[in-house]
């Protein structure tokens, strides 16, 4: 195989410095939300006691004698809304992963229908973000408790800001939102959408994408930060891993 052309290894140069030059902006972006909600944990406090319902104790109280839920957490429709919403990245994934198997096939027959730039891209963030990152990671790690669990908010445990891992949360913790993290992963799919199918499928994709952290927040299964982070650290990974796939690409072109 020859060299690649002018045009191309411009073309190459340019995809390669967009997507390090995103994927170090979002990065960045990322830390800086973390130590804002960091300096400010009132903030996550705030949003969570709009959705908090206080009532008197019938039980034994909390140590700081509150008792209290958070409805939407107790509504079928929203429970139904929920379960749907945590199942999409999902299936969305695995359509992906048949679509990419396929596209294996019409390779080896010479056909070529599909850029594996984003598709394995999409992919692998999807593995490395919202399940090995977050899930297995972070939430497993970090001790933060949710806001249902919280003393505040009726539950037995203090309350600690984002970034903070001193808190007493043994498993599936706080921080930061898997579902969050899917709904953002789902986002960074706009990329793959063909031109014409755009303006039909960016708008649910945009409501999904919201919808997912917002209710999160509302049901007080997560403070406003962990839903902000786990949204954001699906870009950071998708655009990191398009640039290390370009970088690579690249380097195996100019290699051969």
């Amino acid at each position: 195989m020859g060299k690649p052309c002018a045009g191309q290894e411009t073309g190459d140069l340019t995809r390669s410095y967009a997507y390090t030059q995103t994927f170090c902006v979002i990065f960045a972006l990322w830390w800086v939300t973390l130590c804002f909600f960091y300096v400010f944990p009132q903030i996550d406090l705030v949003v969570a006691k709009w959705f908090f319902v206080p009532f008197t104790c019938q039980e034994t109280p909390n140590a700081l004698g509150i008792c209290g839920h958070f409805p939407l957490s107790r509504d079928d429709f929203h429970k139904g809304l929920r379960k749907f919403l945590f199942f999409l990245p999902s299936v969305i994934a695995i359509i992906l992963a048949c679509m990419t198997a396929l596209e294996l096939r019409r390779r080896r027959r010479g056909v070529k229908k599909l850029d594996f730039r984003y598709y394995g891209a999409a992919l692998v963030s999807f593995v490395v973000g919202p399940y090995i990152l977050v899930n297995l990671w972070l939430k497993t790690h970090s001790n933060r408790p949710r806001p249902y669990e919280t003393d505040i908010f009726g539950g037995k445990h203090m309350f600690e800001p984002a970034g903070s891992f001193a808190g007493t949360c043994n498993n599936n913790c706080s921080f930061i939102s898997g579902e969050g993290a899917g709904a953002g992963w789902l986002f960074c799919l706009i990329i793959l959408v063909p031109p014409a199918l755009r303006p039909l499928l960016v708008p649910p994709i945009v409501v999904v994408a919201f919808v997912t952290p917002a209710l999160r927040v509302a049901w007080g299964g997560h403070y406003l930060s962990d839903a902000v982070l786990g949204w954001m650290s699906s870009p950071v990974i998708f655009f990191g891993v398009l640039a290390l796939t370009e970088v690579t690409r690249r380097r195996k072109i100019l290699l051969a």
